[in-house]
Formats: C-alpha cells, sequence, structure tokens
C-alpha cells in the first residue's frame, strides 16, 4: 500500500495547530513508548522543553509506585489492544512535584494498519480535583453532621413525599430504622385524621409554592404512640431552579410543651391565689368598715326608738345615723372607684381652673408649716373627666402629701401637655393627654410599700385612720376617665403621683332645651306610679318616700307582676330597681315602653354601670338615695317624656 504525505504546507498548518494549543499536552510516541513529538501545552504541564524529553521514555512521567507495578506498559498494551486507554490520577513534572492528570492514549497506525506509535492528550486536573474533594469532603462532613443530630429528625423526600435518606435523630424521635423507612411516604408520621384531611399533601404544595411549611401538631412514631412536633419542610432545587425534593425537620417537642402546661397550669393556680387574696383583703376591709357604720346605725336608732316614747328629743341620734349612713356611702363609692364602677359625670375640664377654686380649701386642709405650689403651662387644654370627683382626688392625694410630711414641707401641682412626640405610657391609647402631678418632699414609700400602695384596704395609716382605698379610687377615676396612674416615691425624698388625662376633644354644644310651660312643671293632681323592687325593704322605703310627695303607689315585687300591673291599671310612672331575678328592670322597662310607648320610667340601680348599652337611653337613679335626690330624678323622667312629646301634663294620655 504506497502512503499519500500530505502536502507540506497542510503538515505545516496542523503542527501549528498542535503547538498552539496550551491547555493539554499532546505528543507522539512510538511504539516502544519513547517520545517522539512534545507541544507547547506538554511544555507547559510538565515543565520539559522539547530537547530535554524527546527521546526519553514517557513512564519518567508516572509516580514511582505506578512504575512498580508497569502501569506506563499497561496503558500502551490496553491502547494497541482495545483501541484507546483512558484514566486519570497522578502524574510528575520536572521538578519533582505532582499534578492530578486525565490521560488519554489512542493507537496510530499507518494505511496497512500497523501500530507506528501513540498519540497521548494530557490534562492537568489538579485544580478541578482539588475543587471537588473539598466539595467531597464539605459533603461527608454536612452528611456526618446531619448524620450524628439525635435532637432534630433530619431527612430527605422526593418531590412525591418518598422519604430518601434517615438520620439518627429522626430513628430517636419516629422509632423506624432508615432501612424499614426510607422508600416509604412520609404520610405513615401523621395522625389518621390529618391523612384524611390532607395535609401531608397541603405541606408539600405549600413548601413548594411558599418556600416554607411550618406547623406544629400531633405525629405517631412506629409503635403507635403520639408525639407533639415542630415541623418545617423547605424545597430543595437543582441549579436550574427546578424542584427536586424537600427537606424535613422535625423535633419532638412533647416535654416542652407538657413543661409549658404545667407553668400555665401554676401560674393560673398562682394567679387565683392571688385574686382570692384580694378578694379576702376586699371583704376583709369592707366587712370591718360596714361593721363599724352599721354599729352607729343600730345603735342611734336604738337610741332614739327607746327614747322616742319618753318625749326626749331624738335628734342627736337620728343625725348620728345618717352620718354613718353617708359615711357608707362615700365608702361604696370609692369602692366603685376601685373597681372602675363609679357613675362618672365625664365633662370638659379646666385643670387650671379646677385647682385655683380649691386653692383655699386645700390650704385650710393642710398644716401651716406646709407650703402649695402650683405649675401649669401656659396653654394648658382641658381634659375630660368628671369635675366632682377630680377635685376629690386632688383633695386626696394633698391630705395623702400632708401626712407624710409631718414636720411640714412642700407640696406641688403641676400639670402640662404630654408632647406629641413623646410615647404614651403603657396600655394608653395613642391620643393627647395632659400629664398632672402632686408631689411632696415628705419621707417616701420603701419598694415594698410602694407596690403594694394601690391595693384596696392597704393603708400606712393607724387604725380607723385611712380606709386604703383612696388611691384605688384615684387609679379607677384615671382608667375610666380613659387615663392612667403612676406612682413614683423614694425613701427621704417624697412621693409624686401623676394622672395622665385625656384632652377633652372640641364638641359642638347641643342647642338649648326650651323651657316647660308652668302646666307642665307642677302637676294639680297626685300621679299614679308603679313600684317595683325585689327588695322588700328597699321596696317599702321607695313608696314611702313616693307617697309622702302626694302621689298613690302600688307596688310590685318583681317584672311579671309589674307588668300585669301595667295592664290592669293606668299608671303614670314606672319606677324599677334594675337588679331583679328572672326580668331585670331594663328588660321590664323595655317591655313596657313596647306596650305603653308614653310611659315615663325611672331606672334605679346599686350598680353605677349597668352594662347594656339600652340602659343609657331611660333617665337612671343610684341608690342609696334620699327623698330628694328621688324627686328630682322622678321630675327628670317626666320632663323627658315631656320634651319627648309624648304627654302634655304628668298624666297618661286618655285619663281624666
Amino acid at each position: 500500500m504506497v502512503s499519500h504525505p500530505l502536502p507540506e504546507p497542510i503538515e505545516n498548518r496542523f503542527e501549528l495547530l498542535v503547538q498552539s494549543i496550551t491547555d493539554y499536552a499532546i505528543y507522539l510516541l512510538d511504539p516502544s513508548g519513547v517520545v517522539a513529538s512534545w507541544n507547547t501545552g506538554a511544555q507547559r504541564f510538565k515543565g520539559y522543553a522539547a530537547e530535554e524529553i524527546i527521546g526519553q521514555h514517557f513512564s519518567r512521567f508516572y509516580t514511582d509506585e505506578d512504575r512498580a507495578r508497569a502501569l506506563p506498559a499497561r496503558a500502551l498494551r490496553t491502547a494497541a489492544q482495545e483501541g484507546r486507554f483512558e484514566a486519570e490520577g497522578w502524574r510528575v513534572r520536572r521538578d519533582g512535584s505532582r499534578f492530578w492528570a486525565s490521560v488519554v492514549i489512542d493507537p496510530v497506525r499507518d494505511p496497512a494498519g500497523t501500530l507506528i506509535g501513540f498519540a497521548k492528550i494530557t490534562r492537568d486536573l489538579t485544580e478541578r480535583r482539588a475543587t471537588e474533594e473539598a466539595l467531597r469532603q464539605s459533603e461527608q462532613r454536612f452528611r456526618l453532621l446531619v448524620e450524628s443530630v439525635t435532637d432534630y429528625a433530619i431527612y430527605m423526600l422526593d418531590r412525591d413525599g418518598i422519604v430518601s435518606s434517615w438520620n439518627a435523630g429522626a430513628q430517636r424521635a419516629k422509632g423506624y430504622r432508615a432501612d424499614e423507612i426510607v422508600g416509604q411516604h412520609f404520610s405513615r408520621f401523621y395522625t389518621e385524621e390529618d391523612r384524611a384531611s390532607g395535609l401531608p399533601q397541603r405541606a408539600l404544595r405549600t413548601a413548594e409554592h411558599d418556600g416554607r411549611f411550618e406547623a406544629e401538631g400531633w405525629r405517631c412514631r412506629r409503635d403507635g404512640t403520639l408525639f407533639w412536633a415542630s415541623v418545617v419542610i423547605d424545597p430543595v432545587r437543582d441549579t436550574m431552579g427546578s424542584l427536586i425534593g424537600f427537606a424535613k425537620v422535625t423535633r419532638d417537642l412533647s416535654e416542652r410543651r407538657e413543661a409549658q402546661r404545667a407553668l400555665e397550669k401554676a401560674q393560673e393556680a398562682f394567679f387565683q391565689s392571688r385574686k382570692m387574696d384580694a378578694i379576702g383583703k376586699l371583704t376583709g376591709g369592707v366587712a370591718h368598715d360596714f361593721n363599724n357604720l352599721l354599729a352607729a346605725v343600730i345603735g342611734s336608732l336604738e337610741l332614739a326608738k327607746r327614747r322616742l316614747p319618753e318625749g326626749h328629743d331624738t335628734s342627736r341620734f337620728i343625725d348620728n345615723a345618717m352620718a354613718a349612713a353617708r359615711r357608707g356611702v362615700t365608702l361604696t363609692q370609692r369602692m366603685l372607684a376601685f373597681g372602675r364602677k363609679q357613675d362618672l359625670q365625664l365633662t370638659t375640664v379646666d385643670l387650671v381652673q379646677l385647682v385655683r377654686g380649691m386653692t383655699e380649701l386645700l390650704q385650710r386642709t393642710i398644716d401651716p408649716r406646709i407650703t402649695i405650689e402650683t405649675r401649669f403651662s401656659l396653654f394648658l387644654p382641658p381634659v375630660r373627666s368628671d369635675s366632682a370627683q377630680l377635685e376629690l382626688a386632688i383633695l386626696n392625694l394633698v391630705v395623702n402629701a400632708r401626712d407624710a410630711m409631718p414636720h411640714g414641707g412642700q407640696i406641688t401641682i403641676a400639670a402640662a401637655t404630654v408632647p406629641p412626640s413623646a410615647e404614651p405610657p403603657g396600655g394608653l391609647a395613642a391620643g393627647n393627654y395632659v400629664r398632672l402631678t402632686v408631689g411632696d418632699t415628705g419621707e417616701g414609700m420603701e419598694q415594698a410599700v410602694l407596690a403594694r400602695a394601690l391595693e384596696p384596704f392597704f393603708t400606712t395609716k393607724g387604725v380607723g385612720k385611712g380606709t386604703g382605698l383612696g388611691l384605688s379610687m384615684i387609679h379607677g377615676l384615671a382608667e375610666q376617665c380613659g387615663g392612667r396612674l403612676e406612682l413614683e416615691s423614694r425613701v427621704g425624698e417624697g412621693t409624686t403621683v401623676t394622672l395622665y388625662l385625656p384632652v377633652a376633644e372640641p364638641v359642638e354644644r347641643p342647642a338649648e332645651r326650651p323651657p316647660l310651660e308652668a302646666s307642665a312643671v307642677a302637676a294639680p293632681q297626685s300621679l299614679l306610679i308603679l313600684a317595683v323592687d325585689d327588695d322588700p325593704l328597699v321596696l317599702t322605703n321607695t313608696v314611702a318616700q313616693l307617697e309622702e310627695f302626694g302621689h298613690r303607689v302600688v307596688h310590685a315585687p318583681s317584672g311579671p307582676a309589674a307588668l300585669s300591673i301595667l295592664a290592669a291599671e293606668p299608671i303614670d310612672v314606672l319606677v324599677t330597681d334594675y337588679a331583679m331575678p328572672n326580668m331585670t328592670g331594663l328588660e321590664l322597662a323595655q317591655a313596657a315602653r313596647v306596650a305603653w310607648p308614653d310611659l315615663p320610667i325611672l331606672l334605679v340601680s346599686g350598680y353605677a354601670e349597668l352594662g347594656q348599652p339600652q340602659a343609657v337611653t331611660y333617665p337612671r337613679l343610684a341608690k342609696p338615695f334620699s327623698a330628694a335626690e328621688l324627686g328630682v330624678a322622678l321630675d327628670g323622667a317626666l320632663r323627658e317624656r315631656h320634651l319627648a312629646g309624648a304627654i302634655v301634663e304628668f298624666r297618661r294620655p286618655g285619663r281624666a
């Protein structure tokens, strides 16, 4: 066979092509393995110049270990017999250093098929191998990390939810060995109810679409027992963003959940204990004070009853009983204030005018060695509060300050707006507030006393010198106004009480009602009044007081009985107690208004707040009340119906 050598120019081009390649070592070996050519890439990788290596055996590129096991000869034999040899391994440079090489050896044959040598291509993969080795080690460390975690179940799911990996924490939490659970669907960890509701599938969909699924719930162990688990499922995606599976992390929170529940029960028991302790103090204090008052009332009335037949003057005993009863009213009001249940008349209050109007009273109340200083902002907006209750609160605070300065000192009453940029005290809604402070330079309070200062009936004063309800009442007033009370005190430095009161919003002045005509102000004859109360003692007094006004009175002990009387008698006015069993006074009033829409109704209650918004549509009278207060309230109920256009006189329509 005749060979046809390539034209010189083409051979030159191939040589130029091979010589220009620097990323690959491309060279020829003769059949025995001796280097016959050498390109630039070979010189770059192995460090030999062409004149240094051509004519040398290629085995010098192999390590001593590879030469010892005749790897170079096997490589050539494999290439000659199989048409190709390919491998990766360590090779040696001229300076003795090693590099990781990818090697391909192809046999070179002439047109007759005779082996005339080998083409050897080598590529330096040292950097790639280092990267792959670092990645392999990282994966190995991560695998060891995951597999060594025992407090968390960490495992992989495929796209369909099939378990594909399993760590020691998963085996510990769920009881399955890896060979028992890999290849199974993760839904077997869920309860029957959760599987029936489709929760496992929803969890995977949520993780895929939202990037995360997180929840707590009951899960099943291998033995069928349940444990409370915290579960997080994250989607796993490849470099192209395609979903390839899910990473699932589960933690057994059963012990923590039980501990939390035990803590909540203990806290509940503690709060209940404190509540019962507070109730005990409250009832004990009330019982003590009311026993004192009742002793005065009963003793005075017994003396009056005994001496009245003898013609003695009993007015002082009756006056003493009345004074004790009024003290009882004051105590009740303070208790209602403590419970945030006092009946406030919230109006716009000018603090500057209020305090100036009290100046003379305050100065008479305190020791001459005590001075009162007032400090008010130049432009102080009005606040929303009950003027009378706020006066009482300031007076109470001044008296407390006086008692804390037995040797004299200074009381400072100050007021200023809270800057809009300032954060309102905790618990207060956003808005505009005025800060009213009453401070003294007295003895101050220890921390233990300060912590209990707002408790009901807690007082550091002697027996009979204080009820312990003063600060509680002021606290209740502030809360009902929509404000807050804060207390600061240091031993030897004095005490400052701060009231945050809401700024009054400007309101339109309502149109004045036209005055009643003279014929409507006073009835020419007595009225027929229905009085309703389930307490016979109160009912007896109410009936007697109404009869003293010259009215005729019928009475009923309950709402149903009152409705029967209303159906049978031409009643002019209904006066009913609010708190009654079976049918409340409000329910009675509503039923009466449906049947008799023109009927004047007066609601009487010992509660300041009736708890139902419908109650505010009726005139009200708070217990206890005097005859004069009853008369005023009755007149107000009649006026209310007159102004509504229901009646012309204090009579029922159609009645002669």
